[in-house]
């Protein structure tokens, strides 16, 4: 047997939780795998830090990857959110769909990844949207890259552009 209940209105979000015998059930997230989502629930990981918009270089002869400053053309610095999210792919041949399997395969996505970390069986941050009821608080906690984007695609006229921008190896 279960129950609706209100918990509240947050951001002008309301919070809906089922009520098992009188005890809330747990958040999807700590009790379902991602091959167990379904699209809303896989959607709502994405923290919205932007930091998978950002152009990666990856060293050749070392294989290791360099994180830029530099953001795909359709990401909107500000929000962190991607300005034609349905047809992405469309314009950017080559932006990265997420799926479980590519989740545990990459080494670029950054430790604080709702993914990742859902993958690896660990919770998510207290700044996380799913946790705190706002999306402003990853921005808050300086988790994403708003502020810190120095160009876009778009602008940059060669390959040689990137190392102006590169920041730091990935995982360090």
């Amino acid at each position: 047997m279960h129950s609706w209940t209100t918990t509240g209105r947050d951001y002008g979000r309301e919070h809906i939780s089922v009520v098992f015998d009188g005890m809330p059930s747990e958040p999807f997230w700590k009790t379902k795998t991602l091959d167990e989502l379904n699209r809303a629930e896989w959607e709502s990981l994405c923290d919205g830090c932007g930091r998978c918009c950002l152009h990666k270089l990856e060293d050749e002869d070392t294989e290791e990857i360099y994180f830029t400053t530099v953001a795909c053309t359709l990401l909107d610095a500000g929000t962190c959110q991607c300005s034609d999210y349905v047809d992405r792919k469309k314009k950017v041949p080559d932006c990265v769909f997420l799926t479980p399997e590519i989740v545990r395969t990459v080494d670029w996505l950054p430790e604080t990844c709702g993914y990742r970390l859902i993958d690896e069986g660990q919770d998510l941050y207290w700044w996380h949207p799913l946790v705190s009821g706002t999306s402003e608080t990853v921005h808050e906690a300086g988790i994403s890259v708003r502020g810190q984007v120095t160009a876009f695609d778009h602008d940059l006229k060669s390959d040689e552009d990137y190392f102006e921008h590169m920041v730091r190896v990935a995982g360090n």
